[in-house]
């Protein structure tokens, strides 16, 4: 499960091995190294993704060769059975989670199944495949789910499909049955359990201006669970303040080389910066602290120096009172704190004070 204690940090390598396997070991070394928890891929079969006269995006289109078709561009960056067990073998020595998207039932199958991944990721584009979404819960594996596109109300149907799935209802499939699912006391349950949704913005790059990063914040007030941020901007700004915000999952693209020729890799993180990024999440998430407001042990020693006390503003002698224009307050703050200045006008001193002397 999702530890909300430390955000889980996804390097996302998608398809940026470029259809390499050396490429993609690549990726996984510069994924270790940077820190990140996990380094994910993309599964899927070309043929079962997309048809043969699907057109490309824009950035697609922008980023690979026009006369393609997005079949052509998708077959050529397909992960085979073999590399899946090469990646995953290589990830364990590495010391870092082998992550995949799957993008039709036989690539969850293989990932659930065979490979048996800690976690289900879900792309923003397969929130309203509800095969998809059913056959995922059924495994009963936890499922990360991208949210990009879409409204409250696509998210809470993809939920109760979930909901549906993991409660292994003998019922046949239904929108009833999925809301009435979803608006059970168990489904319920095991969603908290299960899923994390993270906000996301689909497009490579995102504009800052079409984050709306307190979207957030009203994922988790509408549905009451874990919630983090797939990022498709440019630069560590945005994932960093997601820390921020109180994401628990973080995912960003990353390649070896932004200048490669592919459709994602302009929009990507270069290693560098996928380091700089991983760090500066850490350095949030251990100043987020616990909230209490009490002062940190670092600043103690501090606190004599900064702070000020009542000080004679000049020579005092033993038997006169003090006032206004004889105690001031100055640094150190080792003496009388200066909100006892009032209750200490008129009294009398005690014994000799030379001027700039702390009052004790």
């Amino acid at each position: 499960m999702i530890d909300v204690t430390r955000v889980y940090i996804i390097a996302e390598a998608g398809v940026n091995h470029n259809g390499s396997l050396s490429m993609a070991r690549e990726l996984i070394n510069a994924a270790a190294a940077a820190g990140a928890d996990a380094v994910k891929f993309q599964t899927f079969k070309a043929d079962r993704l997309v048809s043969r006269i699907a057109p490309k995006a824009e950035y697609q289109l922008k980023t690979t060769d026009n006369i393609e078709s997005q079949f052509e561009m998708i077959k050529k960056l397909e992960l085979s059975e073999e590399a899946h067990e090469v990646l995953i073998e290589y990830c364990q020595m590495r010391g870092i989670q082998f992550l995949s998207t799957p993008f039709d039932i036989e690539s969850l199958n293989l990932l659930s199944s065979k490979f048996n991944l800690p976690y289900i990721k879900l792309p923003s584009g397969e929130i309203t495949n509800g095969l998809l979404l059913l056959e995922a819960a059924k495994t009963g594996t936890p499922i990360i789910l991208s949210t990009g596109m879409s409204t409250l109300g696509e998210v809470e149907m993809a939920l109760g499909i979930l909901a549906f799935g993991y409660m292994q209802q003998d019922g046949k499939p239904s929108l009833d049955a999925f809301q009435e699912a979803y608006a059970s006391n168990t489904g319920y349950s095991l969603l908290r359990q299960k899923v994390t949704l993270l906000h996301c913005t689909t497009e490579y790059p995102a504009p800052f201006g079409d984050v709306n990063l307190r979207a957030m914040d009203t994922l988790a007030t509408a549905f009451g669970l874990k919630i983090g941020l797939s990022d498709h901007t440019s630069g560590l700004a945005i994932p960093i303040a997601a820390a921020a915000l109180g994401a628990v999952v973080i995912e960003k693209h990353f390649t070896l080389d932004k200048s490669l020729p592919g459709p994602d890799h302009k929009a990507s993180l270069e290693p560098k910066e996928l380091k700089e990024m991983v760090e500066s999440i850490r350095q949030v998430e251990s100043a987020l602290g616990n909230s209490l407001k009490l002062p940190a042990p670092s600043e103690m020693k501090n606190k004599t120096i900064a702070r000020k006390s009542l000080v004679a503003a000049r020579d005092i002698r033993k038997g006169e009172p003090f006032t206004e224009v004889n105690l001031t307050v100055k640094r150190p703050g080792s003496g009388v704190s200066p909100l006892y200045y009032w209750q200490w006008l008129d009294r009398i001193a005690e014994r000799d004070f030379k001027a700039d002397e702390v009052i004790q």
